[in-house]
């Protein structure tokens, strides 16, 4: 079964590629098959299946869209400014935050390591 599990707000979710839900459906479309028995043989709920047929049959796409980030527009000191200069990263999702402290004479780098960490 090809899924990945990820976690949000503490309950795990399995997502599928399209081409396991491409064959899933394909097994559903044959003639005498039942869904729940596609679904049992694959190890997944039938209302998952059911679900992915609904989105078919309405002519929507299967895979959820990714998540968007989203950037906040910040005011940076003007060059050879104090070279105790900071610049602060804090990035809240839910209940958790997360701040990073970065030198300022290294901004280049920090905007790379945001960059890789946002992927």
């Amino acid at each position: 079964m090809a899924s990945e599990r990820t976690v949000a707000r503490g309950k795990a979710r399995r997502s599928y590629s399209d081409e396991f839900k491409a064959q899933v459906l394909a097994e559903c479309a044959e003639p005498g098959a039942s869904v729940a028995q596609v679904a049992m043989s694959h190890g997944i709920n039938d209302n998952v299946v059911h679900r992915w047929r609904q989105l078919v049959r309405e002519g929507r796409p299967l895979t959820a869209p990714a998540p968007r980030s989203e950037f906040l527009p910040i005011t940076l000191a003007p060059a050879g400014t104090s070279s105790d200069a900071e610049i602060r990263i804090e990035i809240r999702r839910g209940a958790t935050a997360i701040a990073v402290n970065w030198p300022a004479s290294a901004a280049g780098e920090c905007a790379a390591w945001l960059r890789d960490w946002l992927k």
